[in-house]
């Protein structure tokens, strides 16, 4: 039997205030995370804060699909793996799908670590849908034929096991961290960028928070505990004398887990996470994780002698002394994954 019009009206509104609440419940937690997160404005000296889980170094991204992006108007250059001329698809995503095919780990190194897509019917011509898949010399410089508005090329990196590893190195030890530039290729452009600089001048860790009695040492949240104060996470930042930063477009939001690396809004300001942070949501663009072995570096700094202070009426934990870090590339073909 067909409903009448009057019938659908219950389901309706229903659907309304659902959206409505879930608006509401988004906007609540997004208020409340950057109080915890940015310091001030007036206090300048102070900037603000991994998708990996402990156990999964390759990171797997969860409840979208996986992640296979690249960068528009960029055409890299590198050895041709697959002619485009006889490589087509439909779309960026299945040619990124395509190289990472041919990167599994299996089978000895990458035989693809960047792609090469033309995906603009008007710009490409007879070219659309070319899917170049090349090899670089050197993943963490790519060779970069042409950029601008004007190319008509989307590309993309993939790093395999033992690649895409950049350290933090400070004082207290170094920080390995794995880049993930197909999920957060924007970010990691950015990372890739200070490694040609050989130093970050002005770089460094200026917040620390423990887990307290709130996370184990798994980084799962204790029952009944709180969440915070203190935040469970050391915060700092990557913005350098050498390099003009530009605001990082959001990425990758995964729920935080414990030794993910994200930024912080629209950078340069960034964080490690010492713990699963799912009551966070999907707030920060995640662009690296940090290795496991390494997180007792990180929970090291988080045990630095700190002071408190007050950003927007929440109490945090700042670091009496920053820890200034310099960004370095991690030789391929270690035991590193």
């Amino acid at each position: 039997m067909v409903r009448r019009g009057s019938d659908l009206e219950p389901s309706r509104w229903g659907s309304l205030i659902l959206l409505l609440m879930g608006l509401v419940s988004f906007t609540v937690v997004y208020i409340f995370m950057s109080s915890v997160m940015r310091p001030p404005s007036s206090s300048s000296s102070l900037s603000t804060i991994s998708e990996n889980n402990s156990e999964n170094l390759e990171f797997e991204p969860s409840g979208d699909g996986g992640c296979c992006k690249g960068i528009e108007n960029l055409e890299l250059w590198g050895a041709a793996v697959k002619w485009g001329t006889d490589f087509k698809f439909n779309s960026a995503e299945q040619c990124c799908k395509a190289c990472k095919a041919m990167c599994t780990g299996k089978d000895g190194p990458c035989l693809c670590d960047s792609w090469v897509f033309c995906g603009n019917k008007e710009a490409c011509g007879e070219k659309f849908g070319e899917c170049w898949l090349k090899k670089q010399k050197d993943v963490l410089t790519p060779d970069r034929q042409e950029t601008g508005n004007k190319i008509m090329w989307t590309s993309g990196l993939i790093f395999g096991r033992g690649e895409g590893i950049v350290g933090l190195e400070t004082e207290h030890g170094t920080l390995h961290i794995k880049l993930l530039p197909d999920c957060s290729p924007h970010s990691v452009a950015y990372i890739l960028d200070l490694l040609t600089l050989h130093h970050c001048a002005g770089c460094h860790f200026y917040r620390a928070e423990s887990r307290g009695q709130s996370w184990d040492t798994r980084g799962n949240h204790i029952k009944d505990a709180s969440f915070g104060p203190p935040f469970a996470l050391i915060q700092g930042t990557l913005e350098t004398q050498g390099i003009t930063f530009s605001n990082i477009q959001s990425e990758h939001c995964p729920t935080i887990r414990r030794g993910s690396v994200a930024w912080i809004g629209s950078g340069p300001e960034f964080f490690i996470s010492l713990a699963n942070h799912d009551e966070w949501k999907r707030s920060y663009t995640v662009f690296g994780s940090v290795l496991p072995e390494d997180m007792a570096i990180a929970e090291k700094i988080a045990q630095l002698p700190t002071k408190p202070d007050v950003w927007n009426n929440i109490n945090v934990s700042v670091l009496e002394n920053n820890v200034p870090l310099k960004i370095q590339r991690i030789k391929i073909g270690s035991d590193l994954s």
